[in-house]
């Protein structure tokens, strides 16, 4: 599904206008992921970083504020383009991103525009159900400063995954993930689009999960009712992130009561971001988790969600819906998150996506 981010959004300081475009969503495909020997379970779970939301500006070191600062940047935004629909001359591409809905066996999808003229967020699923060797991809991507890193992203990251797979090994899935997004990432950068996208990604073969992401959208699973975050959120305020920006010769400050690399981007982890490459990795973090029957479903969503719900409210609200022994609604359970966010003051672009685990062990 997809999210658009807002002209006050949060990860640009100055406002973004951008083209919509079509994301990518198919329902059915061939997978080749073969874990040949399933890496052991991963003891504990990772949780997030600002599970309480945002985290707030830290002073900037006194060491750091002696030396010679790069300038500051002011991120070019690219123009607002609009085409029309060909299956539906009468519908513009900004009607069909309004507002987005899928639910399929295993998975649904829900994407609500926030305030801006043009859908940013991109999703991309590929499943095959192949009794004990089901495989699928999941993916959601929220983009910034334009769409054209999220739909790129949407459309090239998957295959670019499984190409490193093919040609690394199984066993090595967690290095062929990371390939797969650095490869993503510059390809995207010879286009010499403007912009760039958060990333989250979850892999299902062999009964493992394997989650990836880079930026702040955000994977959360319910572990019989409780709350996991499986990955953490890549913000400047996080103190290796920051380390990390600043041993680059970068510096983060505080905009707009947000931590900012170099005062201009809000998270320090994504595909594009070209004005921001020496500071703005591709590189995901990776984690491997074994499906076990108290992990009920999985959530995977832009920090339009995530901004306004904590995690355990997104589970304890899902939870109903996608438990249930008489009739699983996930998609009224992704419907009901985005208008808890929305009701609670968010104007971002809000894409929300639940996985039903137990239909993939």
């Amino acid at each position: 599904m997809c999210t658009i981010a807002i002209s006050n959004s949060p990860v640009f300081s100055p406002s973004s206008r951008a083209s919509p475009s079509s994301c990518s969503s198919s329902p059915s495909s061939s997978f080749k992921f073969r874990l040949q020997k399933p890496p052991p379970p991963v003891s504990g779970l990772i949780r997030s970083s600002n599970d309480d939301g945002p985290t707030s500006c830290s002073s900037t070191s006194p060491t750091l504020s002696k030396r010679k600062r790069p300038t500051r940047l002011d991120i070019p935004i690219g123009s607002l383009s609009f085409s029309a629909d060909r299956s539906t001359p009468c519908a513009t591409v900004e009607d069909r991103w309004k507002e987005v809905e899928v639910d399929e066996d295993g998975y649904s999808v829900y994407c609500k525009r926030g305030r801006r003229e043009a859908m940013e967020d991109r999703f991309n699923v590929k499943v095959d159900f192949n009794g004990q060797n089901t495989q699928a991809f999941f993916s959601v991507f929220d983009g910034h400063g334009g769409l054209k890193a999220a739909e790129f992203a949407s459309e090239n990251l998957q295959n670019n995954i499984q190409k490193e797979v093919e040609k690394r090994g199984e066993t090595e899935i967690v290095e062929a993930i990371k390939q797969g997004y650095l490869t993503t990432d510059s390809e995207f950068l010879k286009q010499e689009q403007r912009g760039g996208a958060c990333c989250v990604t979850a892999i299902i073969t062999s009964g493992n999960l394997v989650v990836s992401n880079a930026g702040d959208c955000r994977a959360v699973v319910s572990r019989g009712g409780t709350a996991e975050a499986l990955t953490s959120d890549h913000r400047p305020s996080r103190l290796d992130e920051k380390q990390r920006i600043e041993s680059l010769g970068g510096y983060v400050d505080c905009s707009r009561g947000v931590s900012r690399v170099l005062g201009s981007l809000a998270v320090s982890r994504g595909i594009g971001d070209r004005s921001l490459k020496q500071w703005i990795t591709a590189e995901p973090e990776t984690k491997i988790f074994k499906l076990m029957p108290e992990f009920e479903f999985l959530i995977m969503a832009s920090d339009g969600l995530w901004e306004k719900v904590s995690n355990q409210e997104a589970v304890d609200l899902a939870r109903p819906f996608c438990t249930s022994t008489d009739k699983l609604d996930a998609i009224s359970a992704c419907k009901k998150l985005v208008e808890l966010s929305v009701s609670r003051g968010s104007f971002d672009d809000t894409s929300v996506m639940i996985i039903q685990l137990g239909r993939f062990c």
